[in-house]
């Protein structure tokens, strides 16, 4: 069915001045607490801009209104003309790319330009400060080109529900029991047509703000990814760009689940919320209701959304979000997507919003509580759009049916955990071998390979053993030494680095919601120690960090370069396990685990040798069985050399062999404690 067209209503008026603290809305009978941010001063030039005297109403000077400097008029700072912003001047937005293998960066805005060092426990914006997208210019740029991104996934920029108080803007405060942390959580959605005015220099013009950084990424031949957060919404939803398209306005809430509603609902019943009992920010008060899901007429409560059908959640589920309905309805099992239910075409309308806005993909949150079916018609409509548009999904379930679906990728979940249960000592290098050897050739580009992202916990987080693999980290920043070459260099898919990761955040200590986890919270106002270092001010030199900070960055960014490598890039990977261990030949280090990437018949071949024996080097030969020589067009005699160790990219001579001696004698290894090397034979 064709798609409808919404009207791209731009931004929300100045109704008023800021006003002080602790400000009370009387229609909603609570208290917030909170601040008002106060905008820049406006001269007044007529246009309503914040001064800048050119008269057309953007704020930039260059008289075209679009906000962007440039004066060409399409608003996406390049000065062609296209809006597209890659600065070619075809309208394709996408530039030359710059690696054949997707690198995504997630900068989380909120915390990558931040440096204010306050990090006060429940601080509020003012307090803490946060990241704006102008942080994110042109030298902060053309550093992450330099690192090998290929990828900005700009996370969290959609406006989520907040403690923060911008009722001078139109956007008050949030009912403080239906959110997660002061800032709120990035998952939180309360506009899909906006971003968080939190991230704007000036709140009125937060649109033109994220359309400049959105053309300054893509003026270096970057993609930007935004989430896509399919499965739930803020339990106060309401958009000010988009009210029209709000969903749930011509719900029928007398029942539990009908096709054409956008929400499930709980009639006869009275919602009651209750929140974690260490959390007590200051200033705020809880009384476990909301109005708008009392059970008075009209105010019928919602599913949660993680499923929970109680109008009691309790302060583990996700109690700040209320679940969308795609026409299946889960309690049931039940599927009713003919006639097509409303909620896809509302979603479709939104993914197209953001393509409109230069958003070249999507990072799907929880894209397994979606149905396959509405994905397979929202990313067809999408590529009708732009046939190149990305999609990578969070999911945990049918990781094939969304690939079915039309993913370009997924999360390869099994690694990462069964990493983590190696270090908690709960599996074993032959048990991480299978979970590497359960994806083919034509599967293992389509998984996405990480050690980080904020649902996890960081690599330098404390290892903390027990059955869960969620509940720990890799124990040091150094574990990536070892980790990182084997999860980049396993497949020819992307590869997911989470700001901060390169320089060894910690993740450690009390942020407010966010508890002392491992994790970088999602929910309160926050920057990062070791990160802001790099940032060094907004001079993105590394200025701030120790030597043994550098060079780990150093390593990472090697990393990436040899990750593009056409060894690296071919179809083939060989788990070598099987081949290099003690029981097969009695001179191999026990703590060796090996694999090779290569593309068949090209003659060139990438080794990965890992180190796992605990607290020591290990040194010895690694053999290539006469069937991988074979496969990858390897015979006579042939050169081996280190490319990366522990320092980084390096370019040592081995020796060289004739193929029978690489299958009989081997090649001599030395890995340090805790590291994996890489070799190339040609």
């Amino acid at each position: 069915m064709p798609r409808p067209i919404l009207p791209c209503v731009c931004l929300v008026l100045l109704v008023g001045a800021c006003t002080g603290d602790d400000t009370v809305d009387e229609s909603l009978g609570y208290g917030t607490g909170t601040e008002e941010i106060a905008t820049t001063t406006f001269t007044g030039d007529g246009d309503g801009d914040p001064g800048d005297g050119d008269g057309d109403g953007d704020g930039d000077g260059d008289g075209d209104g679009d906000g962007d400097g440039d004066g060409d008029g399409d608003g996406d700072g390049d000065g062609d003309g296209d809006g597209d912003g890659d600065g070619d001047g075809d309208g394709d937005g996408d530039g030359d790319p710059l690696a054949e293998r997707p690198v995504i960066y997630q900068l989380v805005v909120r915390h990558f330009g931040n440096s204010n060092q306050t990090r006060a426990v429940d601080g509020s914006l003012a307090q803490n400060g946060v990241g704006k997208f102008n942080d994110i210019d042109d030298v902060a740029i053309d550093e992450l080109v330099g690192f090998g991104v290929t990828h900005v996934w700009l996370t969290g920029v959609l406006r989520q529900a907040t403690l923060t108080n911008y009722q001078g803007y139109g956007m008050p405060a949030d009912d403080p029991d239906i959110v997660k942390g002061r800032a709120g959580s990035f998952y939180a959605v309360r506009d899909y047509y906006d971003v968080s005015p939190d991230y704007a220099m000036d709140p009125t013009m937060r649109m033109q703000e994220f359309d400049q950084l959105v053309a300054r990424i893509h003026a270096a031949q970057l993609r930007v990814l935004i989430d896509f957060v399919p499965n739930h919404v803020a339990r106060s939803y309401a958009s000010v760009v988009q009210p029209d398209a709000d969903f749930g306005l011509d719900d029928d809430q007398s029942v539990f689940f009908a096709p054409s509603n956008n929400f499930f609902y709980l009639p006869g019943q009275s919602l009651s919320l209750t929140k974690p009992p260490g959390w007590n920010p200051p200033g705020f008060s809880f009384d476990g209701a909301f109005t708008p899901e009392d059970g008075s007429p009209g105010n019928t409560p919602k599913v949660t959304g993680n499923n929970q059908s109680s109008p009691t959640p309790s302060d583990t589920d996700w109690y700040e979000t209320v679940k969308l309905n795609w026409g299946f309805d889960f309690a049931n099992n039940v599927e009713a997507f003919d006639p097509m239910p409303d909620t896809w075409v509302k979603m479709d309308a939104i993914i197209a919003y953001w393509q409109d806005h230069g958003v070249d993909g999507f990072r799907c949150d929880f894209a397994h509580f979606v149905p396959a079916p509405a994905w397979t018609w929202l990313i067809e409509q999408a590529r009708a759009r732009d046939p190149q548009v990305y999609f990578i999904a969070e999911a945990y379930a049918d990781l094939d049916g969304l690939l079915a679906a039309g993913f370009d990728a997924v999360y390869h979940d099994a690694s990462y955990d069964e990493l983590k249960r190696l270090y908690q000592g709960n599996a074993s290098q032959s048990s991480y071998a299978n979970v590497m050897l359960a994806l083919d050739d034509a599967a293992r580009p389509r998984y996405a390979q990480y050690l980080e992202n904020h649902d996890e916990r960081r690599i330098a987080s404390p290892i903390v053993q027990g059955p869960n693999p969620d509940d720990s980290g890799f124990g040091s920043a150094a574990a990536g030494y070892q980790l990182a070459p084997l999860a980049f260099l396993y497949g020819n898919g992307p590869v997911l680095v989470y700001n901060g990761q390169e320089v060894g955040e910690v993740g450690g200590g009390e942020e407010g919601f966010g508890k002392d986890d491992g994790r970088t919270s999602i929910f309160d106002y926050w920057s990062l120690e070791q990160l802001s270092k790099w940032v060094n001010d907004g001079a993105f030199d590394g200025g701030g960090l120790a030597p043994e900070q550098v060079a780990l960055r150093k390593f990472y960014a090697d990393l990436l370069a040899l990750a593009q490598d056409p060894a690296v890039l071919g179809s083939s990977y060989w788990g070598l396990e099987y081949f290099n261990n003690p029981g097969m030949f009695g001179d191999c280090p026990d703590g060796f685990y090996t694999f090779a990437r290569f593309e068949p018949g090209a003659g060139r071949l990438v080794v990965v040798v890992a180190n796992f024996a605990p607290g020591q080097a290990a040194a010895g030969p690694v053999r290539l069985p006469q069937d991988l020589l074979d496969a990858a067009g390897l015979a006579g005699d042939l050169v081996v050399r280190r490319v990366l160790d522990r320092s980084g990219a390096v370019d040592v001579m081995v020796g060289s062999l004739a193929a029978g001696e690489l299958v009989g004698d081997g090649f001599a290894a030395d890995v340090a404690d805790q590291s994996a090397y890489v070799f190339v034979i040609e």
